[in-house]
Parts: C-alpha cells; sequence; structure tokens
C-alpha cells in the first residue's frame, strides 16, 4: 500500500496579505498532488470527500492516521494553523511545511524548515513549477524515510518525555470507511496468525491500510516465523520494523531472540543489554537475557552424538556460563513475582546447577519454589486454559514432587494444550535438556511419555526438505507473434523440467508452489506428482474465474488436464485463492503480480535456504504485470537461487 498524505490548505480563490488573488485549487491540482504522487504517495485533500458525515471529524480521522500531512502556509488560514496543531498534538513526526513566495513569521513555527514555492498570475509559477514538484517531491521522500526517532512536531520536542499515543485506541466511534477498512485488514490477519500463515501475513504487511500499521504486521511475521524457527527470515521482520521505529520495544526484544538463536550471541548480548538498560525494571527484557545465556550454554556443551553422561560432565565444566543464565532470570522474578515463567526457568537452572556440582543458596531455590508455586497457581486462578501457567506448575512439580503428581499434572498440562503442537514442543525442548543431564530421569521420562503422545496426537507443521517455486509462460495462444511457448514445443519443456527437477533432487519429501495456469504450471504439476512432490497452487482469483483467465483462456484441451493434477493435490487445502484467503486487492494492487510475492513469500516462509526457483522463460516482459519477469526479479533479488529454463533455446 502506498502512504497516505493529508493535505491541509486553502481551498479556491484567496487573497494574500498584499490582496493578490491565488488559486489555491490550481497550486493543489498543479503542484502539490503531483509531486506528492511523484514520491510514492496516495494524496488526500478535505475538500475530496464524497460522503455525507461531518467533516470535522474525517478532518481529525485523516490527522491521527495519515502518514504524511502537507501543510500550505502561504496565508494566515486560521483553519490551516488549527489542523497543523492538532496534527502537532497527535503525532510527533510527519509534517511538511510549504509557502507560496513568503516565508510564515508565526513566532511557533519560525524556525521550522519550510520548502517555499513560485507564484505568478494567481497559481504556480511555470518557470520555476517544475523544480518546485522536485524540490517538494525531495523533501517528502527525506521526510518519510528519516529516522523515526527524529521529532518534527514542537509539542514533542519541547515536551520530551510526552510518548504519542497508541493510534488504534484513537480511532473516532463514529464508523467510517478507514475503521471498516483497518477492520476488515485486522480480522485477515488474525485469522492468518492463527493458522501460522507467514506468506498470507507478509502480503497483508505490504498492503497495510497505513504505514502506521507496517510495524504491527511486520511484528507479527516475525512472531509466526519463530514459532516455526525460521530465525533468519524472522530477523530480516523485526530489522524492518525497527527501521521504522527503533525503539520498538517488542521487535527489539524478538530481534535479539533470533540473533541468539542464530548463535550469533556477541550481538544478542549486546541487544539485550541495551534492552536491559532502557527497561530495568521489565521481567519480559530480563527473561530475555536469561533465555539468550541459556541457549549459550546449552550450545556449549551439548553434542547428540554425546550419552547424557558425557553431556553431563560437559555441562558441570560450563559451570560460569550456567551462572550467566542463572541472574537475569532470577532478576526478572524478583521484579514481577508472578512472572511465573522466569520464575521456573530460574528454579529450574538453580537445580540444574545444584545437581552439575555447584552450590547455589539452598535459601533461594526454597524461596523460588514458594514463589513458582503461587505464581503459576494464581495465573491459572485468573485464566483456567492457560496452558503456559499449568506447564509451568507441571515442570515446578517435575523438578521437586513425587512420580505420581507428575504424571498428574502433566497430564492436566497436555490437556490445556488443546493439540497446541508448538506450545507442546516447546514444553518438550526443557524434558530433553534435563532429560540429556540426567536430571530425575524416572520423573523426566515420564513426562516426556506423556507429551511426546500429545504431540503425535497433535498437527505438526508440515516442513519440506526443499521448497519449488515455479512459474512459466502459458501455451500460447494460436497464431500468437511473435510466439513465445508454443504448443509443438510442450514436450521439450517437459523434459527440460524433467531434467531441472532430477538435478535438484526433488522427491517426496519436498514442496512445490505454483499457479496451475496452462502451459508451464501445469507442466511443472504433472512432473512433481510424478515425482512425489506434494503440490500446492496459490490462484490470484476464485477457481471458476482464474479457470476462464489462465486455464481455457488458449485452447479448451487443458481444462481436463487442470482437473486431473487438482484431484492429485496432496496437501491440504491444495488450492488457495487470494480473494477468499487474503481479500480483494487493493485500489492499484494488479492481482498477479500480488499473487507472485504471495507465492515467493509462502516459500521464503519454510526457510530462505530451502527455495529453489524455476521457470520457464522466454527473457522477456509478459503480456501484462505479474508475469514470469515479475516473479523472477523478485526471488533473483531474495535468493539467487534460480534455474531458468529458457524457452528460446528449447
Amino acid at each position: 500500500m502506498k502512504p497516505h498524505a493529508f493535505v491541509a490548505m486553502p481551498f479556491g480563490v484567496k487573497k494574500d496579505g498584499q490582496g493578490v488573488e491565488i488559486d489555491f485549487n490550481r497550486v493543489y491540482a498543479e503542484l502539490i498532488k503531483p509531486a506528492l504522487e511523484a514520491a510514492g504517495l496516495e494524496v488526500f485533500r478535505a475538500d475530496e470527500e464524497e460522503r455525507v458525515g461531518d467533516i470535522r471529524t474525517d478532518m481529525f480521522q485523516e490527522l491521527l492516521i495519515a502518514d504524511l500531512v502537507v501543510a500550505d502556509l502561504t496565508l494566515d488560514n486560521p483553519n490551516v494553523w488549527y489542523t497543523l496543531g492538532v496534527r502537532h498534538a497527535l503525532r510527533a513526526r510527519g509534517v511538511v511545511l510549504i509557502s507560496g513566495g513568503r516565508v510564515p513569521t508565526a513566532f511557533d513555527l519560525y524556525t521550522d524548515r519550510k520548502l517555499r514555492y513560485g507564484i505568478k498570475n494567481g497559481g504556480p509559477d511555470s518557470a520555476t513549477i517544475e523544480q518546485d514538484k522536485r524540490n517538494l517531491s525531495d523533501m517528502v521522500k527525506a521526510t518519510m524515510e528519516s529516522w523515526r526517532g527524529r521529532k518534527i512536531s514542537p509539542v514533542y520536542t519541547l515536551l520530551e518525555h510526552l510518548r504519542e499515543p497508541q493510534w488504534r485506541d484513537l480511532l473516532l466511534a463514529q464508523h467510517n470507511e478507514f475503521s471498516a477498512t483497518y477492520e476488515t485488514w485486522e480480522s485477515r490477519m488474525e485469522v492468518a496468525r492463527q493458522k501460522n500463515q507467514v506468506g498470507d501475513i507478509l502480503v497483508l504487511a505490504d498492503e497495510t491500510p497505513t504505514q502506521a500499521l507496517w510495524i504491527e504486521a511486520r511484528r507479527a511475521a516475525g512472531n509466526c516465523l519463530v514459532k516455526l524457527r525460521h530465525f533468519d527470515f524472522a530477523l530480516e521482520q523485526f530489522e524492518d520494523a525497527l527501521a521504522l521505529d527503533v525503539e520498538d520495544k517488542p521487535s527489539r526484544e524478538k530481534k535479539a531472540l533470533c540473533l541468539g538463536r542464530l548463535s550469533r550471541y556477541e550481538e544478542a548480548r549486546e541487544w539485550t543489554r541495551r534492552l536491559t538498560e532502557d527497561h530495568p525494571t521489565d521481567p519480559e527484557v530480563w527473561a530475555l537475557a536469561g533465555r539468550v545465556e541459556k541457549d549459550n550454554w546449552i550450545l556449549r556443551w551439548r553434542r547428540f552424538d554425546s550419552t547424557p553422561a558425557q553431556m553431563r560432565v560437559a555441562a558441570a565444566a560450563e559451570q560460569a556460563s550456567l551462572e550467566q543464565a542463572v541472574e537475569p532470570y532470577h532478576k526478572a522474578f524478583i521484579a514481577d513475582p508472578s512472572h511465573f515463567y522466569s520464575g521456573i526457568s530460574s528454579l529450574t537452572l538453580h537445580l540444574l546447577l545444584q545437581h552439575l556440582g555447584g552450590e547455589p543458596s539452598q535459601t533461594v531455590i526454597d524461596n523460588l519454589i514458594g514463589g513458582v508455586l503461587w505464581a503459576s497457581l494464581t495465573a491459572q486462578e485468573r485464566d483456567k486454559k492457560d496452558y503456559w501457567a499449568r506447564a509451568s506448575y507441571a515442570e515446578l512439580c517435575l523438578l521437586v514432587n513425587p512420580k505420581d503428581t507428575v504424571t498428574r499434572e502433566y497430564r492436566t498440562a497436555v490437556a490445556a494444550a488443546n493439540r497446541d503442537w508448538f506450545a507442546l514442543d516447546s514444553s518438550r525442548q526443557t524434558l530433553e535438556l534435563l532429560r540429556d543431564l540426567e536430571f530425575r530421569p524416572e520423573e523426566t521420562a515420564t513426562a516426556l511419555a506423556i507429551i511426546d503422545a500429545e504431540i503425535r496426537r497433535a498437527t505438526p507443521p508440515f516442513v519440506p526438505r526443499q521448497v519449488f517455486l515455479f512459474s512459466g509462460h502459458m501455451i500460447d495462444k494460436e497464431g500468437r507473434q511473435p510466439p513465445r511457448f508454443p504448443k509443438e514445443k510442450e514436450s521439450v519443456a517437459s523434459q527440460k523440467i524433467t531434467e531441472a527437477l532430477q538435478k535438484l533432487g526433488a522427491g517426496s519429501e519436498d514442496l512445490a508452489l505454483t499457479q496451475g495456469a496452462c502451459g508451464g504450471d501445469l507442466l511443472f504439476t504433472e512432473i512433481c506428482q510424478q515425482r512425489g512432490l506434494k503440490v500446492q497452487w496459490l490462484q490470484p482469483f476464485d477457481e471458476p474465474t482464474f479457470i476462464q483467465k489462465s486455464v481455457v483462456c488458449g485452447s479448451e484441451t487443458w481444462r481436463g488436464r487442470y482437473f486431473k493434477a487438482k484431484a492429485n493435490l496432496t496437501i491440504i487445502p491444495g488450492i488457495r485463492a487470494a480473494p477468499e484467503e487474503l481479500g480483494p486487492p487493493p485500489k492499484g494492487v494488479e492481482p498477479y503480480e500480488r499473487c507472485n510475492l504471495w507465492l515467493l513469500y509462502t516459500a521464503l516462509s519454510y526457510g530462505i535456504g530451502k527455495v529453489q526457483f524455476l521457470c520457464l522463460w522466454d527473457g522477456g516482459g509478459g503480456d501484462g504485470p505479474g508475469g514470469t519477469a515479475h516473479m523472477y526479479q523478485e526471488v533473483n533479488r531474495r535468493t539467487g537461487q534460480v534455474t531458468w529454463i529458457d524457452t528460446r533455446t528449447l
């Protein structure tokens, strides 16, 4: 989605201080609007609102959610000044000031940078308008790209501890077009989050109704990727969010987590150090610091080709690293005694330290046992279905209670998980740690057996070994000139696709993604199915429309092949249609290009290094936007793992 700009300026013909008439509608149409559109923004002025309603309500909504406000201060117009004041009160940045001819002398903005444009004969000066448009475009781009920590509003500049309100909390009570768009978008994002459809989230992130939502969308995508353990791609999402707001705490936390999981511990430590300095009493921050140190400690001794006895000896030799992990978890629990996650983590590590020959304080251990007992039980009282509270209490029982209690509480905990594979697997990782270090082996084995049995009942995510992404020309219509993929080249194209898949070792553990159009897509699908790959089609339209536009557009002979291949799609769902999953494309978004990005994002969500792109392409542009050329450019920019079958050489 394009960033949204709101223009505050006089309307119609007005006289300046010297009595000279200026047609501000011309200024808007000939200068401001084209300059902003050239900078990549969607432009709106209050008098363009066609709906029935309160113009002031609409104006406040625009001033709240607009990514940029351009205020024309050529005249001492009270409406423009009032509008500018409201924006300065609501948002700390995102304002460009312009003036025709003169420089405004109002004391409050006297030192603020303003862009001057030429005025002549009642409108923009024809001698300077092209340069004025370029200057305004450049200033807008610089403002949009500037560091978000740089405040523009004098209100936020002078009152340094003032923080912007959460704009969603300020959405006006009156239902309007923006709130309806936002609610629809938010609903689709939530469905995608629940289904762990990272590709959907990334497309929806590109289509946010305003850039204010973009950070939230990137966070959502990153969190899903963390859940799926694709930490490299998740890191990209959090870094994109931080590029817009360097102080965004959730993104800073998750970036540190990803760095730790990618074994970039020095960077992870630095990020957590800064977080603990900025948020010294925040339990989440201290727990994150503990998690980074714990991961580092485990990496130093765990070897999967070693016996538990050997790993226990190796872990005991890394006592200093273990103590570094204990401390931040303990600080987190002291900061908030209701934070049962940090409490149980601190207790587990204290007991492991003792188990490995260290000498932690028994008084601290006893206090932690009582604290975790209280925190986890009260959390269960607040929410009977809280899996993490129940899992923490079950872990406490494993650490200190008899086996029959362990059995009972782990069975109670897995029932609360409601077959959430990711939650169960997280608990399993803790139990594997205890198993590897031979901590209470009988109780640990009992808990592991219960968790493993429930995991088998749950539906684990499909994790392909490789992901084959395909885009290719549709078969030429009869008489197409110049020919691109004529039907007589179908057999040799099929042979080349087969050779490419064979060379890349494609097999039954892999996933294939394409649209399912006549020609290249269906050839690729048929060959993949013969090799046992799981195939999924992502399509830009509902299926009947797609069949008309992309399957039988050249010849009816492809309809039968389409339905035969469809019947053999083994992954569920075999076909996903963009209008159903993502909603209709926003204004200005081309459906085929949208589908290309959807395919690419979905492929990348399984892990950047797994993606192999095959294209059947003549190297030229397509008949319209969203063709193979577009996909080739996008994939080549992201992974470089491209196999190009050039139709000109078939």
